[in-house]
């Protein structure tokens, strides 16, 4: 396999933690695509990935995810433990359920901010192969939003261990990439969320997490 990555980004850590818990890192090729340098925009990349972005993922046979979730999903099916997805139905569902959550709340409302403030970023204010305008109002938004899901994250935390329950799982790495990407917009924790806490130090402990 090949796995399309950009060390600096954290769309593609999301997956690169994945497979690092997966015990698949020394077995996937990667190729590190320079998204400063805008790389994912010109046409060589384009034939890679139309959507102008990472991760990527190509199988062996040369299929290729474009997706967070796709690539994780393949992942899984091939390489089912350590089970990431959840088990059991109820289990599946609880992560599935959390992973939305956290990208919805969280990770893309840390990017609503980031993309619609950072002048490195202007015109540039949604991923992809066109250009947006950024709006500040929305830069606004995005920090409150940020603000909310961190409350989310401690009130969810203050009866178990992860997000989803009592294993952790990819809901876990959505969330905690999130806490860290949040960093990129000076926000962190605050320092009365101490369940959130409690959990963010136990996930940062993970060998994983430093991928």
């Amino acid at each position: 396999m090949k796995f399309y990555d950009c060390s600096t980004a954290p769309s593609p850590r999301l997956v690169r933690i994945f497979i690092a818990e997966k015990g698949l890192t020394d077995s996937i090729e990667t190729v590190e695509v320079n998204l400063g340098e805008q790389e994912q925009l010109g046409e060589a990349f384009r034939t890679i990935n139309p959507f102008c972005t990472v991760p990527v993922l190509e199988t062996n046979d040369g299929q290729r995810f474009f997706a967070t979730q796709g690539c994780w999903r393949y992942l899984e099916e091939i390489h089912p433990d350590p089970a990431l997805l959840g088990q059991a139905a109820p289990e599946k569902a609880a992560v599935a359920d959390w992973v939305w959550r956290a990208e919805q709340e969280g990770f893309l409302a840390v990017g609503e901010g980031l993309r619609n403030a950072a002048k490195r970023l202007a015109n540039r204010a949604l991923t992809g192969p066109h250009d947006h305008a950024q709006i500040p109002e929305l830069a606004e938004r995005g920090r409150r939003r940020v603000g909310h899901f961190f409350e989310l994250l401690d009130t969810t935390l203050a009866d178990r261990a992860y997000l989803a329950g009592d294993a952790y799982s990819a809901a876990d790495i959505m969330a905690f990439v999130t806490v860290e990407f949040a960093g990129w917009l000076k926000l962190t924790l605050p320092e009365e969320a101490t369940n959130a806490q409690r959990w963010f130090d136990d996930v940062k402990a993970r060998p994983a997490s430093a991928f």
